[in-house]
């Protein structure tokens, strides 16, 4: 008890200074946290991939479509369960500004893959049984305010034209890790539409987005696929959901590895302000702990006493630096909602955050409670403080 009393007397007794390196040390963790969840959104796509999902593509790239006279043989593979289409649409609604993913799906085994997007029965029914119909994410009718029954216009650009459709569901994600942005509509509406505006890119399928019984067989079942369109003309890839994620991931790599080295960079700053904070407490108070030492107190108490001090001021900053993240990213979240649709702090985060602290805190004082610990009484006695 005495000597928390004594700790804490020692960290407060330059309330300025303290009050000051508490603030960078919450400045610190809360930009750290930040980063951090920021990295986490990036990977938001390969953290919700399921292994019992694969994605076929064509082997050259996404740009190159597959024929639609795959599907069936896809079908026949061993250990595939359910094949659905996917093709992106890349529309403009109002202003370029206004982004989110569109898709034509083939609807019925495309929400039997995703059981993630929760769309009611009733809405799902509507959906398809109207060719023109919808389904779109709940943060899409929160931004937009679209509601059921709305009429959403599109201009194309992938797929040139006015394009108009009609809200009949919303999906709501199983969890906050769901992305809730996104906008799908009928493969068969596209497709009939090509037919009759551009019939050379009609039949054209995107990617097949396959189920697969087993998880452990997901590789094999990827070599039975492509080997079976091996020497084709429109040769595939097939490859697990999260490989396939990752390859957009590593689009972006290296910004997302400036993003972390930027945010152990402020982890080590605050650590070389804290240490000189701690090594300026230290040095005004060699005349009191060799005081403590002529008294009978060993280096292992003083030292604790330094270590004790800047413990104490890393965990408040700490403290207040993770309870102060979580409201600015719900409000950064909020703000950047189209960047990032999903956009929260992760428990691996905020165990980051708190182990940044404690670092921060131990080896600030690493230095001045070998240096305090060591200094002989005599030459104590004799230091100005």
């Amino acid at each position: 008890m005495y000597l928390t009393k004594l700790i804490i007397r020692n960290a407060f007794r330059h309330r300025l200074r303290t009050s000051l390196t508490v603030l960078g040390i919450v400045i610190a963790v809360l930009a750290f946290g930040l980063l951090q969840t920021v990295v986490g959104a990036w990977y938001v796509g390969v953290e919700a991939s399921s292994s019992t999902r694969l994605v076929t593509r064509n082997a050259i790239s996404l740009v190159f479509s597959l024929p639609l006279t795959y599907e069936q043989r896809i079908r026949q593979v061993e250990g595939v369960r359910i094949v659905s289409r996917a093709n992106w649409f890349g529309g403009v609604y109002i202003d370029k500004r206004n982004f989110f993913p569109q898709f034509a799906i083939d609807a019925e085994p495309y929400f039997q893959l995703y059981p993630e997007f929760r769309v009611p029965p009733e809405q799902l029914k509507a959906f398809v049984l109207d060719r023109k119909g919808c389904i779109v994410g709940r943060k899409l009718t929160q931004i937009y305010g679209w509601k059921l029954g709305d009429s959403i216009p599109l201009r194309g650009t992938i797929f040139p034209g006015n394009w108009e459709f009609v809200v009949r569901g919303i999906y709501e994600g199983a969890d906050a890790k769901t992305d809730e942005s996104q906008f799908f509509f009928h493969w068969t509406f596209l497709n009939e539409t090509m037919k009759q505006t551009a019939p050379r890119r009609a039949n054209q399928v995107g990617i097949y987005l396959l189920g697969i019984a087993n998880a452990d067989a997901a590789a094999e079942t990827s070599r039975r696929i492509d080997a079976t369109f091996r020497n084709s003309l429109a040769e595939t890839l097939t490859e697990t959901e999260k490989a396939f994620q990752l390859g957009f991931v590593s689009m972006t790599e290296a910004i997302v590895v400036a993003i972390r080295i930027v945010s152990f960079v402020i982890i080590v700053i605050i650590m070389a302000v804290m240490a000189n904070t701690m090594a300026m407490s230290a040095r005004e108070r060699m005349r009191e702990y060799a005081t403590l030492k002529a008294l009978g107190f060993g280096p292992a108490f003083v030292r604790t006493l330094v270590f004790g001090e800047s413990l104490l001021i890393a965990g408040i900053g700490g403290a207040i630096g993770i309870l102060a993240t979580l409201p600015v990213v719900h409000t950064f979240g909020t703000v950047m909602v189209k960047l990032f649709p999903v956009f929260q702090v992760s428990a691996a985060t905020l165990a980051l955050q708190v182990g940044a602290a404690l670092v921060v805190g131990t080896v600030a004082a690493i230095v001045p409670g070998w240096r305090a610990g060591r200094v002989p009484v005599a030459e104590g006695l004799r230091a100005i403080g």
